[in-house]
């Protein structure tokens, strides 16, 4: 039973790209005694590598248990925007453990809110709950476990107290959420039998595992930067993909990998620790190579986009193109569509089958129901920054238009609506609800409150490039012209170079 409205569940939540800071004021330094800021050991691995292998490693791992793995199957959007997902991530785990702490109390709160959304009942009728604090805890536990491991695992292991410091920065993580004390275990050689009965005891094959080992590594979309070159993409997830999820596999505790059936593929324990150990070699790369900031820039770099990289991109995608066409040729790579539409990512229509699995359809489950209209609140929040209460008013407007599209479409009354449904109906969407969602989406925007948004405000809107220009002579954009391209998207009437980029990519 679907009745929630987060795709994290609890690890990171959804992050805007800008600095999560009020404009005027100074950064507040952590305390002396802080475990936080750049001399943490979490900052070290943050920018290591090896660490990408390490997250991928935690995420199957949260995945395994059962009520992670629960929330993770009905409400996450990671299959259709993993990409979005992981810039979330890594933007939300740098604020965490970032040198400033009002950031971080501004972050634990975003978090505590989002999570406190996250609660229902599997297809088992057995509850699951974000803000429940053990399985809180098992998040950081993975998340610390799998960066001891990629050292061990790349013939680097920590010594006691490196491994001692970082152990002390995740438990002040939790902490600093609000978890009391001993949700995690005080020593480390607690942890370790802690870690081992988790393993042993509470860890399943769950429906969200497999979903990330055997679909989303080889079916895994395109990131925005690459939309519209689908040979490119298609021939080197081909080879990455299986390669990906058999590194993982064989990383994982023997003990889980035999009680769960996983796979034994011959040779994957030489590759996983092959992986490792080029992925170690790549720390000689320069600084500015391998620092995370920047690949999360590069995650949020679309075709569209009017950044300071425009014309690079625009270069090295024609090169791209060129590499397509010859790869079509010489390989047998199916084709594929290119979802930018028109020519030159031009509006355009689209057929309602296609703006429900581009757009409504955000789990990817092949069904609208309200943790889809949650994906889309949730993101608009994150790139908007909000605070209370204007997040909640937009989860309120959302929540109405869900109700609306229910009332309206549901012909089976089964509580959601399915492809088929939707496109039966052919419906306009831009009811009242849409309208509210139009009307408070345009006031967060509209941060000065002259019922105008200038070019400026609409690009923090987005917080990632884009090709649309406020076209009018004052160079703003009024309300009720934002309200009628909303709409127009939201109905599915039309194509949107912007809020394609928002809701529709990867």
């Amino acid at each position: 039973m679907k009745n929630t409205d987060s795709n994290q569940f609890t690890r990171t939540g959804p992050g805007a790209s800008g600095p999560h800071e009020d404009q005027g004021r100074q950064a507040t330094e952590p305390p002396p005694e802080s475990l936080f800021g750049p001399g943490s050991q979490f900052h070290r691995f943050f920018n290591d590598p090896r660490w990408a292998l390490a997250v991928v490693r935690a995420t199957v791992l949260e995945a395994a248990h059962p009520q992670i793995g629960a929330a993770l199957a009905d409400n996450s959007s990671f299959v259709v925007h993993p990409w979005r997902r992981l810039h979330n991530t890594l933007v939300s785990l740098q604020r965490m453990f970032g040198a400033d702490e009002h950031t971080r109390q501004r972050e634990a709160a975003r978090l505590n809110r989002l999570h406190s959304r996250l609660s229902g009942t599997d297809a088992g009728n057995r509850p699951y709950d974000a803000m429940d604090p053990e399985v809180r805890a098992w998040v950081v536990a993975t998340l610390f476990e799998s960066s001891v491991t990629m050292c061990r695992l790349s013939g680097q292991p920590l010594d006691q107290a490196t491994m001692e410091q970082l152990y002390a920065e995740f438990r002040a993580f939790l902490a600093a959420l609000g978890d009391e004390a001993g949700h995690l275990p005080p020593t480390l050689p607690e942890f370790w039998q802690y870690f081992d009965r988790m393993v042993a005891e509470e860890l399943q094959n769950t429906e969200a595992l497999r979903i990330i080992l055997f679909r989303l590594f080889e079916h895994l979309p395109a990131p925005p930067l690459f939309a519209g070159l689908p040979t490119v993409w298609a021939t080197g997830r081909a080879l990455a993909g299986p390669v990906l999820g058999t590194i993982t596999v064989a990383s994982l505790p023997e003990a889980f990998r035999r009680r769960a059936g996983l796979p034994e593929v011959p040779g994957a324990q030489t590759l996983m620790q092959s992986a490792y150990m080029a992925t170690r070699l790549a720390r000689a790369l320069p600084d500015d190579w391998i620092r995370t900031e920047n690949f999360v820039s590069l995650l949020q770099l679309s075709p569209d986009g009017d950044g300071p990289y425009a014309e690079t991109l625009s270069a090295l995608r024609a090169r791209m193109k060129r590499a397509g066409a010859l790869l079509r040729l010489i390989t047998p790579v199916p084709a594929q569509q290119d979802g930018t539409g028109a020519a030159g990512g031009a509006e355009s229509r689209r057929s309602a089958r296609e703006f429900f699995s581009e757009v409504l359809d955000q789990t990817g489950d092949g069904f609208l129901d309200w943790p889809d209209l949650a994906a889309m609140a949730r993101e608009l929040c994150s790139r908007l920054d909000l605070d209370e209460p204007e997040e909640t008013r937009l989860y309120d407007a959302f929540a109405a238009w869900w109700r609306e599209l229910q009332a309206a479409l549901d012909s089976d009354g089964d509580g959601r609506v399915s492809e088929e449904e939707y496109a039966a109906a052919v419906p306009s969407l831009a009811g009242p609800a849409l309208i509210r969602v139009a009307e408070v989406l345009f006031g967060a925007t509209d941060t000065d409150g002259d019922q105008f948004i200038d070019a400026e405000e609409y690009r923090a809107l987005f917080r990632r490039g884009f090709a649309r220009s406020v076209a009018d002579a004052e160079g703003r954009y009024s309300r009720s012209a934002f309200v009628r391209d909303f709409l127009a998207f939201m109905s599915g009437r039309q194509r949107s170079t912007p809020y394609d980029a928002l809701l529709s990519d990867a």
